[in-house]
């Protein structure tokens, strides 16, 4: 492939960390590791899903939703400032309270200036042991949505989403040059020893998948380590955050048993010529696509 190109350099920060029970801890330590990838020359940097608390969704439990705030909030007050100081776009996975009774899975994206640009409210919902999702968030209302940066247009999808490829597709057909994926995925301890390596395997290999059938780069931001908030089960997160190129290809990854700042460019300017090397959005039958919009048969 002839990747001649005019290039535009971008350098993307994940935070991949481990989280504890007290909320102002963890918010502390993300203040810590934004100003870590800045120093590292970090422009675009994004949280893991949920970063504020450990992940509360292993049950059904209405005190957890005191974890919740507004957006705007002190959360986003806190990073906006950062974000102003630093010169660095931020986004962050909250539990956000939209009303009395209404939480959403949101991620809240800040522009270089400080300025709060908008929200993406997670829109796939799961429901599974130990990942109760449904209990806690309503579905997003807000759609796919794509937000021109300082550094560049980027899509943010939550998690759940990632397994979506309507998701990746819709997100980029407004335009997303990166689409980063704040995470909270892990083991269930009964499984790791018979599926963990596969499952680990399939979460790469879709997201890859964006990537390449897009043209686009791909951010996963996953947490790490062992977390229990209930006397039953657990969850181990397996950490391997990672950044791949429009062509599926692997270019930072992080460790799977520790916390690990990853830091990486991306050149915005190949991804015109991936485009038309790979023509995938000029050689889509869009006159076909109808029976996509119901939910199973033709």
């Amino acid at each position: 492939m002839n990747l001649d190109k005019t290039r535009n350099v971008v350098t993307i920060g994940l935070l991949q960390s481990a989280c504890v029970e007290d909320v102002g801890t963890n918010i502390e330590k993300a203040v810590h590791l934004v100003h870590q990838a800045a120093d590292q020359g970090a422009q675009i940097i994004c949280t893991q899903e949920l970063f504020t608390s450990q992940y509360f969704c292993q049950c059904e439990d209405q005190k957890n939703f005191a974890l919740a705030e507004s957006i705007p909030g002190p959360t986003t007050a806190r990073f906006q400032e950062i974000a102003r100081e630093r010169e660095v776009v931020i986004i962050l996975s909250l539990f956000e309270k939209r009303a009395p009774g209404l939480y959403h899975n949101t991620a809240a994206i800040i522009d270089a200036d400080g300025s709060l640009l908008g929200i993406y409210r997670k829109n796939h919902i799961p429901d599974d042991p130990l990942f109760m999702e449904k209990y806690y968030f309503t579905p997003g209302d807000l759609g796919f949505r794509v937000w021109d940066t300082r550094y560049g247009k980027i899509g943010v999808l939550i998690c759940w989403d990632q397994w979506y490829p309507e998701a990746a597709r819709l997100t980029a057909m407004q335009g997303a040059e990166i689409l980063f994926y704040p995470t909270a995925i892990g083991w269930i301890p009964e499984e790791k020893p018979l599926r963990g390596d596969i499952q680990r395997e399939a979460w790469r290999s879709i997201q890859k998948s964006h990537a390449i059938a897009n043209g686009l780069y791909v951010a996963a931001i996953n947490r790490v380590g062992w977390e229990q908030t209930t006397p039953e089960g657990g969850l181990e997160f397996w950490g391997g955050s990672f950044v791949a190129g429009p062509m599926g290809e692997t270019l930072a990854e992080a460790a799977e048993d520790r916390e690990q700042t990853l830091v990486q460019e991306v050149d915005l300017g190949s991804l015109d010529a991936v485009r038309t090397e790979w023509p995938f959005f000029r050689d889509r039958r869009i006159d076909l696509f109808e029976p996509l919009t119901r939910r199973f048969g033709i």
